[in-house]
């Protein structure tokens, strides 16, 4: 019987059992848990301490999807090593799991570059897991002075989540726009005056010199006063397990487009992967949700000894703020065409007669059909782009093309 070991318990991980189910019912699936939670959808983190959500809907998953696919699931377990030669997984407690096949789906944890005095900040936090929402959660009243470094994706929705329980908000970051990895100047700028509109305040163009107890130091000389400091700086992949053996690793551990790394057996999937991104045509580290389960389903599949490529990945991001709405896709590359009025923007990127990239405020329905653009690299030619650009529609593809892609819709 093979036995499949798991290293993480995250979207990837889902993925991982659901595609070895496909080709092997009966085979022992083992997933090693850091967290004491059962697997969750990450990004719902802010919408729990907004109180949209709670920690059973968070979920990803039903509650019996562990003993629906026969997994053995050990929670606060960590795994120490790889040990190729035996064939085990070595954990943190001292446990030795045989494995057949294995995937490192260990995600990525925060980066938190040397930061003077931050060793003396007393409430200070993350903000990418259940347990830093729970702490958050125990630890903030009205009356507290949230600073919040970082103005990301992580930072902005840790605010948002945050808003109604702080007393004030102020976020930082040396970028000179929010959102700088997703968004240009001017879809920036419209998204920060809405965040601006519900009270958050911002210091772009700076970053933190020192920490003096409950005030931040800014190298503008500008001083913040604050009770509870959130680090949102960035992440780094989890690449140790697949490295300290030799691997081949770079910003994440190097996979092909079966999952598999460079070691016979081992495979790698989520935000720890460095996959390829077929809007560059190159390997990176592109650390999105959908993406991590297809990553996932693909060393599942393979690692059952079924065939299975994931190789159209693309950068994709839907998000939102206080009402409005985000969606981007793709590359930022050639000729920039706009759509907007006063609460829409829209940009389109055409390279070589083909839509190469988007981003979208608040028009953001359907949206998967520009997605779907980017990612198969449709001619521009074959579809009506004048109409698409004003509206996502079915109807600006031929009658032939409609029932190729949407299942015969006309």
């Amino acid at each position: 019987m093979n036995e499949y070991v798991i290293i993480g318990n995250s979207i990837a991980a889902v993925g991982c059992v659901e595609g070895i189910r496909k080709y092997d019912k009966e085979g022992k699936i083992t997933i090693l848990s850091k967290e004491n939670h059962k697997v969750y959808a990450r990004p719902l983190i802010s919408y729990y301490l907004e109180k949209k959500t709670d920690l059973q809907r968070i979920n990803y998953r039903s509650g019996s999807f562990y003993e629906d696919e026969k997994v053995e699931l050990l929670l606060g377990e960590s795994a120490a090593k790889i040990d190729t030669a035996s064939k085990k997984v070595l954990t943190d407690s001292g446990k030795e799991i045989p494995y057949t096949k294995v995937c490192v789906a260990t995600g990525s944890s925060p980066f938190v570059p040397p930061m003077e005095g931050l060793e003396n900040v007393e409430k200070k936090f993350s903000f990418m897991t259940i347990d830093d929402s729970l702490e958050l959660e125990k630890t903030i009243d009205k009356t507290s002075r949230v600073l919040i470094v970082g103005a990301g994706l992580i930072g902005l929705k840790c605010a948002e989540g945050i808003k109604d329980l702080a007393g004030s908000i102020t976020v930082c970051d040396l970028a000179d726009r929010v959102l700088s990895s997703i968004l240009d100047a001017e879809c920036a700028a419209f998204v920060q005056k809405g965040l601006e509109a519900n009270g958050i305040e911002f210091f772009l163009s700076d970053s933190v010199a020192k920490f003096e107890a409950n005030k931040a130091y800014m190298k503008s000389g500008k001083e913040v006063d604050f009770d509870v400091l959130v680090l949102a700086i960035g992440v780094r992949a989890n690449i140790s397990l697949i490295k300290d053996i030799g691997g081949e690793t770079n910003r994440g551990i190097v996979i092909n487009e079966k999952s598999e790394t460079s070691i016979p057996d081992v495979y790698a999937a989520g935000d720890c992967a460095e996959g390829f991104d077929s809007s560059i045509g190159a390997k990176r580290v592109l650390a999105l949700l959908p993406n991590a389960y297809m990553q996932g389903h693909a060393a599942g599949v393979n690692m059952a000894g079924g065939e299975e490529v994931f190789d159209k990945a693309i950068p994709m991001n839907s998000i939102g703020f206080f009402g409005t709405h985000i969606m981007t896709a793709g590359t930022y590359e050639g000729e920039m065409i706009e759509e907007k009025d006063d609460v829409t923007l829209k940009r389109f990127f055409v390279k070589d007669n083909k839509l190469v990239g988007y981003m979208l405020i608040n028009d953001v329905g359907r949206a998967g059909i520009y997605t779907s653009l980017v990612r198969e690299k449709v001619s521009l030619d074959t579809v009506d782009f004048e109409l698409l650009k004003k509206v996502a529609t079915t109807f600006a593809f031929s009658k032939e093309n409609r029932g190729k892609k949407f299942g015969g819709v006309v």
